[in-house]
């Protein structure tokens, strides 16, 4: 095996083209927090270098960008109980999000494939979000317990109406269309244009934005169905609580109403009454920053609740399917359910 093909990220310079491949593609690209590091340090190194005009994330092979963070390794800190370990990766992570939104030159992300959870803090922030025919989407988290991050509630905040509620309870997958319309990405290029591109952004002499090349690729995205079910999401997600919204869905003559509602009914109540609050405080905040340290208390928070533990050892570890949350029901969360988790102050700030 060659350095190349063993190094996790691989990162070079393509004449004018900064260029950042996720290199796990067995994993579907998925961080670890070495991974982290190498990104970070890449983007650094480039903010002053005259040689570079724009950066490109991409990941290696067909199957995705990024699947998410290494959930297994976060699993094993927290049953061993290694808090300083999950804070050392969440600050690093929120970290690299924070410089890729804020990033002085333009970013373009390849959102090809599976671009879950931790692959949307890579894209959902650049500055050109490209999506294909094959990408999918999601801030999963809720199906392990947990709650939406990396900048997520940001752009679920952001979303028309109540879908970000809707999209971030669920952890419902988006198309590429979707991400168009929803605004978590920009443009539509089908897969087989991605190389041109790739190789039009290496060789482009205007110092501008990309935002102009991109157009020579594109297509028009197709209609978004989730943008069409708007009306009784907004209905339905509107509501003030998780126990609110379940009740709307059982007297609700929406065709997807009952199968949203039993989606829900499987999934942590915590995580959904915490995930229904960081989206509402995210829809009220100013910048990506601003959002992570919401979302970073909130993370920390979750360190001291059971959920998370018992969501990925049912899903990841075990595999049973069959978690036993705290509390088990809807109907069994207090008023404020999301308050601990906002309230919440780590131990070591995330800024």
């Amino acid at each position: 095996m060659t350095d190349a093909e063993a190094a996790t990220v691989l990162v070079r310079a393509e004449n004018s083209l900064g260029r950042i491949t996720l290199n796990r593609p067995r994993a579907i690209n998925a961080l670890d927090l070495d991974m982290i590091t190498q990104i970070t340090a890449a983007l650094k190194a480039w903010v002053d270098d005259s040689d570079i005009q724009t950066i490109l994330i991409d990941g290696k092979g067909e199957r995705g960008l990024c699947a998410g963070g290494d959930v297994r390794a976060l699993y094993e800190q927290l049953v061993t109980g290694h808090p300083g370990d999950i804070a050392e990766f969440f600050r690093a992570e929120y970290a690299m999000n924070a410089l890729i939104a804020e990033y002085p030159k333009p970013v373009v992300a390849f959102a090809d494939g599976i671009t879950m959870g931790g692959g949307i803090g890579l894209a959902g922030h650049a500055s050109v979000r490209i999506v294909t025919e094959r990408s999918k989407l999601a801030m999963p988290e809720t199906r392990i317990g947990f709650t939406p991050d990396v900048g997520g509630t940001w752009l679920l905040g952001r979303a028309p109406g109540r879908l970000g509620e809707y999209l971030g309870l669920t952890g419902r997958t988006m198309t590429g269309a979707d991400a168009v319309h929803l605004g978590f990405a920009d443009h539509f290029v089908p897969s087989d244009r991605l190389d041109g591109l790739r190789e039009a952004l290496a060789w482009r002499a205007d110092p501008g934005t990309p935002n102009e090349l991109v157009l020579l690729f594109d297509e028009t995205a197709d209609p978004s169905p989730l943008l069409e079910a708007r009306t009784w999401v907004d209905e339905v997600f509107s509501a003030s609580t998780v126990g609110e919204i379940a009740d709307r869905l059982r007297a609700s003559e929406a065709p997807d109403a009952a199968a949203t509602l039993a989606v829900l009914e499987e999934l942590a109540p915590t995580g959904l009454a915490v995930t229904l609050d960081a989206v509402r405080e995210a829809r009220e905040m100013r910048s990506v920053r601003e959002a992570l340290e919401g979302e970073y208390r909130r993370v920390m928070w979750f360190g001291t609740h059971p959920d998370m533990v018992e969501g990925i050892r049912a899903q990841l570890i075990d595999k049973d399917r069959q978690p036993k949350w705290n509390p088990a029901t809807i109907a069994e969360l207090p008023g404020d359910a999301g308050a601990p988790a906002r309230a919440f102050v780590p131990e070591v700030p995330l800024f």
